[in-house]
């Protein structure tokens, strides 16, 4: 809206784990949900608006009434896109996949995973990549904001790998909340302390 003055409210509160403690340390259960991820051509699907999170809405409403803790929304081609509210990543044979952002949410912590992996030493590539290879993946996991890097141990009823966060999920978990915490200098530059 054109001539629209523009206000800012900041609220804050005691905030813990987005899909619970449990979720982080042991892992959540997640299905696919019928409800898939905006086509590019639809909306901006790289932006946090209003409009774009009734689909995720719907698909979270869908699985948590199924008695699964979150949804994951393929894209408009059927490949896994992202969560209802996180990117999602696998690893297969050592190496870390994540969907590319052709209609996902460029998420913040979605490329600080992929900066710390790379940093330690692990192969990370952007890909498409199916239920089926999810299925059959090693470890899954999500990030985002509220979610940090939490563990995904079964899809659909489908265990992924041993049923357990995998090693390099944790890996990747103790850096990142170092990172949070101002534990790990090299990184400084991605905290703002208030």
């Amino acid at each position: 809206p054109q001539d629209n003055p523009v206000r800012v409210s900041i609220i804050t509160w005691p905030w813990g784990a987005y899909l619970g403690e449990e979720g982080l340390t042991k892992g959540i259960r997640a299905k696919v949900s019928s409800y898939t991820r905006h086509h590019p051509n639809i909306l901006m699907t790289k932006t946090k608006t209003c409009g774009n999170y009734v689909n995720s809405t719907l698909a979270k409403l869908e699985v948590t009434k199924d008695g699964y803790d979150e949804a994951i929304m393929l894209d408009p081609d059927g490949y896994i896109g992202e969560g209802t509210g996180e990117n999602i990543f696998i690893v297969r044979k050592g190496v870390l996949s994540t969907p590319p952002l052709t209609s996902i949410l460029p998420g913040i912590t979605r490329d600080c995973v992929i900066t710390i992996a790379r940093d330690l030493g692990f192969a990370v590539q952007e890909e498409r990549f199916s239920r089926d290879d999810l299925y059959v993946a090693n470890e899954a996991f999500f990030t985002g904001t509220a979610a940090e890097i939490t563990p995904i141990r079964e899809v659909d009823n489908r265990t992924i790998g041993e049923g357990l966060p995998g090693p390099l999920t944790r890996t990747l978990q103790d850096s990142f909340f170092q990172i949070v915490k101002g534990s790990k200098t090299e990184y400084q530059h991605w905290l703002t302390y208030l």
